[in-house]
């Protein structure tokens, strides 16, 4: 299997897992050939790309976080919660218990896969930013927690306050939300005061547990200091917002915005590397990188070589240096190229890009 981004889909490949539709209903079953039309229905739903079945890695399994139809449905339970609220309409308390249930379900697929490494290629969309930011910064939050050895229910409460940790932006004035440009002095003032709207809406609303709205008011703190509301420090950040901290960050780095192209998996790693201690708790940032697959299986990539391959295996020891089996011409090597230590050959090779 070989995950495709959108645009370089052709007819005539065969997609390789079920595709769901924006309420997780299904609309391409595996195994359908493409053609023309149903490519442009593809697009329009706004994703990363899809897996193809291929005949040079056929051999390579698809390793999913979690699925579409899960994300797409938590997708919607989120967006409807934060329409509602930028519309002032109530939200039952029904809304906020669904999304409950998603977290569980979520939990309960990590939980079941807890040796794998976290692939977040598949979970990016063009679209909605907000929402599959919120859905992407739950999953990640969760597989952080779990590598800690948090028991099921903690999981769940982190996995609620990392879904709903941005809440607080539905109070901040649109103009300055939707801003393209960079913000002023005093519109990013009024910007910080999310983290603690959101907490205290949700406080008051008795939505979540006390660890999820701690999370949810912490989540802009940095380590050292300096971050907002409460310049906390250390242990004095809720666990719960040192790690939705790392997941925030992450997801947004390597999301594409209108006002910039979001950066590769490898360079957002190194940027919260390089804020170990300074921005980020230094031993959450040591699970964070043996947990998150930067070039998951199934992708295709650029090495610094020249060459392009598709990954075939990841490692928790060294999160950028996957096995790579080389394609040329559509034919492929019978040797992986390995850029684990294994390989002395590929010490001074690295992966560059995604490629196209």
């Amino acid at each position: 299997m070989r995950f495709v981004p959108i645009f370089c889909l052709r007819e005539g490949m065969v997609n390789a897992s079920d595709l769901y539709g924006e309420r997780g209903e299904l609309v391409l079953p595996r195994n359908t050939i493409l053609n023309a039309e149903l490519i442009y229905g593809i697009r329009k739903l706004k994703c990363n790309g899809i897996y193809v079945e291929d005949d040079h890695t056929q051999d390579i399994p698809i390793v999913n976080t979690i699925n579409s139809s899960l994300r797409t449905k938590t997708v919607s339970g989120i967006k409807e919660i934060f329409i509602c609220k930028e519309n002032n309409l109530p939200i039952e308390k029904e809304k906020f218990v669904e999304m409950e249930d998603q977290v569980e379900t979520i939990v309960d697929v990590i939980l079941k896969n807890k040796e794998m490494m976290l692939n977040m290629v598949d979970l990016k969309v063009f679209d909605d930013y907000t929402y599959f930011h919120s859905v992407n910064v739950a999953v990640l939050s969760i597989g952080i927690g779990a590598a800690m050895g948090f028991d099921r229910a903690d999981l769940c409460n982190l996995g609620f306050g990392a879904l709903l940790h941005d809440i607080g932006k539905v109070f901040v004035n649109k103009e300055i939300l939707h801003k393209q440009g960079p913000l002023t002095d005093s519109e990013f003032m009024e910007m910080k005061k999310h983290s603690f709207l959101g907490y205290e809406y949700l406080a008051k609303e008795f939505v979540g547990s006390i660890a999820a709205q701690a999370g949810i008011l912490d989540h802009h703190e940095k380590f050292s200091g300096g971050g907002y509301p409460n310049n906390a420090k250390g242990e004095k950040i809720s666990v719960f917002g040192r790690i939705i901290t790392i997941a925030d960050v992450y997801d947004a780095l390597t999301s594409d915005r209108p006002y910039r192209k979001g950066l590769i998996p490898s360079e957002a790693i190194e940027y919260i590397m390089g804020g170990t201690a300074s921005l980020f708790d230094p031993d959450l940032v040591k699970l964070f990188i043996t947990k998150i697959a930067p070039y998951p299986v199934g992708t295709t990539v650029k090495l610094s070589n020249g060459l392009v391959g598709v990954v075939t295996d990841n490692f928790e020891s060294y999160c950028m240096r996957p096995n790579i089996r080389i394609l040329k011409n559509g034919d492929s090597k019978i040797k992986p190229f390995d850029l684990c230590l294994a390989d002395h050959n590929a010490l001074n090779i690295t992966v560059v890009d995604f490629a196209k």
